[in-house]
C-alpha cells in the first residue's frame, strides 16, 4: 500500500526529515509516535503531497508522490493537526462540498454523506454550522472529510489533540473503527492513544525512525536485561539501608539501585540487572541475613522503551505543524 524509501527534507542545510525507509501494508493501523519537534507532520505532510521531498521516493497504491500527485492525493483522506473547516457552513454542507471536491456527484454524493455522517456520529449535528460545534465535534467533522471520498489512505495528524477523556475514548473508537476499510496513520506524541489504537508503530526521533513493531515487539527488542523488585525485611547485616545498597551495588551486573522504606519498616527495592540474577541476588540477601520476603520481574511497559529511545539525542521542542512554523528536526 505504502512504500517509502531514503526520504530526505531540508531546510537550507537544515536536515528535516531523513532517512526514512518503510513499507506499510493494506488495511493496517500505524502509529508515527514522537516527541513534537521529531518530524512527524513533515513526513506526514510529504506523504499526502502536500510538501515535496528533497530526495527518496514515496509510493502510494501504486503511485508515486511526484510524478502521479494527483492520483496519490484521490486515494488519501488527510486531516492535519488544524481541520480544515468552514465555520459558518452547516455540517452536512461542508461534507458536500468536500466531496465533490474530490469527484464525488449525483446519487453516489448522498449515499456517501448519508454513510460518513453515521459513521462518524454527526448525524444529529449534521444542520449545525461548524462553528457552534464543541471542539470534539470539529475533530469528528475533520475526519469525516478526510473519509467521505473512501480513500485507500486515511492520515490523521494528532487527531486526539485538544479532546477530553470522554472524547479521547469515543475518537479511540473511531479510529480503530476505520480498520480493514482504510490503511490508517495516526501520529501523537501521546503514547497510550497510539499504544491503545494501532497494530504498529514507528517512533521517530530528529527526523529518523528509530524503532518499528508492536506494542511486544518493541517492549521485548529493547528489553536487554531484567528490571526487579524486592521486598526485604531489615535484619542481621542489612539492618540499615546504606549496608543494603552497598551489597546490591556489588553484585555483579546490578545498575539502577533504588530503595525506599515503606510504612511497614520493610524496604521496596527496584533494580535493573544485565542477565538473570535473581537466584545470586537472593543467595547474597539471604546470607547476609537480611529477610527476602518477595522478588518479581517488572514487565517492560512501551513508555520505558519511548523515553529511552526518545532521550537517547536531544532534539527541538517543536514540531512545524505543532507550532505553526514549518520546518524542525
Amino acid at each position: 500500500m505504502i512504500e517509502i524509501s531514503e526520504l530526505y527534507k531540508y531546510y537550507g542545510q537544515r536536515r528535516a526529515v531523513g532517512p526514512i525507509s518503510l513499507a506499510i501494508a493494506d488495511g493496517e493501523v500505524i502509529g508515527l509516535l514522537g516527541r513534537n519537534g521529531a518530524g512527524k507532520t513533515t513526513t506526514l505532510r510529504i506523504l499526502a503531497c502536500d510538501l515535496l521531498a528533497s530526495s527518496g521516493t514515496v509510493k502510494v497504491a501504486g503511485y508515486d508522490a511526484v510524478e502521479s500527485a494527483d492520483s496519490v492525493r484521490a486515494n488519501i483522506g488527510y486531516l492535519p493537526d488544524t481541520p480544515p473547516l468552514y465555520g459558518e457552513m452547516r455540517v452536512r454542507e461542508y461534507l458536500g462540498y468536500a466531496a465533490r471536491l474530490r469527484g464525488v456527484s449525483g446519487k453516489d454524493l448522498e449515499l456517501r454523506l448519508n454513510d460518513v455522517l453515521a459513521q462518524t456520529g454527526l448525524v444529529a449535528v449534521a444542520g449545525d454550522p461548524i462553528a457552534s460545534l464543541s471542539h470534539g465535534f470539529k475533530q469528528r467533522v475533520g475526519i469525516a472529510q478526510a473519509i467521505v471520498h473512501r480513500p485507500k489512505l486515511v492520515i490523521l495528524d494528532e487527531p486526539i489533540s485538544g479532546l477530553d477523556p470522554a472524547q479521547i475514548k469515543e475518537m479511540r473508537g473511531l479510529i480503530r473503527g476505520l480498520a480493514g476499510q482504510h490503511t490508517v496513520i495516526v501520529s501523537s506524541h501521546i503514547l497510550s492513544e497510539i499504544s491503545e489504537t494501532c497494530d504498529r508503530i514507528f517512533i521517530i526521533r530528529d527526523g529518523e525512525i528509530i524503532a518499528s513493531g508492536s506494542e511486544q515487539e518493541l517492549t521485548a527488542e529493547a528489553d536487554t536485561g531484567d528490571r526487579l523488585q524486592l521486598t526485604i525485611r531489615p535484619d542481621g547485616d542489612l539492618s540499615d539501608l546504606a549496608a543494603l545498597r552497598s551489597l546490591l551495588e556489588a553484585t555483579d551486573g546490578v545498575s539502577d539501585v533504588v530503595i525506599e522504606e515503606s510504612t511497614s519498616g520493610e524496604w521496596q527495592v527496584k533494580l535493573k540487572t544485565a542477565t538473570d540474577r535473581r537466584a545470586l541476588i537472593c543467595q547474597r540477601v539471604v546470607e547476609a541475613g537480611g529477610g527476602l520476603l518477595a522478588i518479581v520481574r517488572i514487565a517492560r511497559e512501551l513508555e520505558s522503551v519511548f523515553l529511552e529511545l526518545t532521550d537517547a539525542r536531544v532534539g527541538v521542542l517543536s514540531e512545524p505543524g505543532d507550532s505553526g512554523e514549518e520546518a524542525s528536526a
